[in-house]
C-alpha cells in the first residue's frame, strides 16, 4: 500500500472581530482612483436631486489588495447566483458607452410642421 503524501493544511481566513458599535454604511455609488502604487475607493450615498453625492468611506488599497478584492468579489457573487440566480443589470450600458456612442435620435420624432 503507497504512503499518501501530507499535504499541508489550508490555510485559515483570519478571524475577525467586529465592533459591536460599527455602524453598517449603505453605499449605491463608488468612484475608483489609483497611483502607481495604491487604489482609492470613494463609496457615497447618491440622492435623487441631491449634489453632490456624499462620500461615506474611503478604502485605499494596494493593487495587490484591489486584485484579490475583484477575485473575492468575482467568486462570491457567482455563488450569490448559484443559489438565488441571475443578477440583471438594466440595459447592460458601461460608462463608455454613454461618453463616447452618438447621440440616438429620438424614437418618435415629432411630425414635421409645413
Amino acid at each position: 500500500m503507497a504512503a499518501v503524501p501530507n499535504r499541508p493544511a489550508a490555510p485559515q481566513p483570519p478571524h475577525l472581530e467586529v465592533p459591536p458599535d460599527l455602524e453598517a454604511i449603505y453605499v449605491n455609488l463608488v468612484r475608483i482612483a489609483h497611483s502607481p502604487s495604491e487604489l482609492v475607493l470613494d463609496f457615497a450615498h447618491m440622492l435623487p436631486g441631491v449634489v453632490p453625492a456624499k462620500v461615506r468611506t474611503r478604502i485605499v488599497m494596494s493593487p495587490l489588495g484591489a486584485k484579490l478584492l475583484l477575485r473575492a468579489l468575482g467568486e462570491n457573487l457567482a455563488r450569490y447566483e448559484t443559489a438565488f440566480g441571475e443578477i440583471k443589470v438594466p440595459g447592460e450600458v458601461s460608462l463608455a458607452d454613454y461618453l463616447f456612442k452618438p447621440p440616438q435620435p429620438p424614437e418618435n420624432p415629432p411630425p414635421k410642421s409645413a
